[in-house]
């Protein structure tokens, strides 16, 4: 049983892209920039954009955030926006979410420049992974891919399920299992019989948000287990997998938390280096 050290591997990729950014600023005098907008004072968010910037500096990133309070006008932002797509000197952009209601998500997810779209969520680099082109792809789906890739190189003919079928992670996790040849089926919490089709699968990736949903006997021996799930409990934090059960039937888990969290912080560095390696 491999227990997946999210933090190790989160830091054995930093480590890369700090040498990596060192080339690059030898190469073109410049470094890759990140803008983080953050809006209201919510503490998961705060914590987030705090780790980000410190996972950024460490690398050699040029990072900045731009704080507002959750009373600022959507109109506000979206000028932001359009004034960090015409930076040349940002390489990525990133807001924070969840963003306050009054504010729509669809339009500020849209208005960022695709170039410098490092969540990879605006819809034509959704349309670029799931058509196999390149552009950027979400954070915690990637990190997920590169995690489950260090446990099994060759995923050809495998059987992988998604439970969850968020933009966020499981619809783009699907498209880069599918483009590894795996067989590929998107669940959620109306499925029937989630259970069974759990246990069919040699990779389950859990990103639902109900705490501890996936138990022992759901899981296939010798299957790998990736926990994207963060849920507040009476315990702490537990993920969308019963850690305990689950430990004793599978291949490799990720632990929550430490296990995909890391990962995520790690690969938006990575794609904020490759929107500065495309638009140079």
């Amino acid at each position: 049983m491999i227990l997946i050290d999210g933090k190790k591997e989160a830091k054995e990729l930093r480590e890369d892209l700090k040498t990596e950014v060192s080339e690059l600023k030898k190469k073109y005098n410049k470094v890759p920039g990140l803008s983080v907008i953050l809006i209201g004072d919510m503490a998961p968010s705060q914590i987030y954009v705090r780790n980000k910037e410190k996972a950024a500096n460490e690398v050699g990133l040029k990072s900045e955030v731009i704080k507002y309070p959750d009373t600022v006008e959507e109109k506000t932002v979206l000028e932001k926006i359009e004034e960090l797509n015409n930076d040349i000197t940002v390489s990525g952009i990133l807001v924070q979410l969840p963003l306050p209601k009054h504010i729509d998500k669809q339009k500020v997810i849209e208005k960022i420049s695709p170039s410098k779209d490092v969540d990879g969520l605006h819809p034509m680099n959704v349309g670029n992974l799931s058509s196999g082109y390149q552009g950027s792809i979400p954070c915690t789906p990637l990190g997920c891919y590169l995690l489950i890739k260090k446990i099994d190189s060759n995923l050809k003919g495998k059987k992988a399920v998604m439970v969850g079928r968020s933009n966020l992670n499981g619809k783009a996790m699907a498209q880069l299992l599918l483009q590894e040849d795996c067989t590929v089926t998107i669940t959620h919490s109306k499925t029937k019989d989630l259970k069974s089709e759990c246990l069919q699968a040699d990779i389950v990736v859990a990103a639902v948000g109900i705490p501890e949903l996936i138990k022992g006997d759901w899981i296939k021996q010798n299957a790998i287990v990736i926990d994207v799930g963060i849920n507040k409990t009476e315990n702490g934090l537990v993920g969308d997998v019963d850690f305990d059960e689950v430990l004793k039937v599978a291949k490799a888990l990720t632990p929550v938390p430490g296990g995909v969290g890391p990962m995520t912080i790690a690969c938006l560095l990575k794609n904020t280096i490759e929107c500065f390696k495309r638009s140079n």
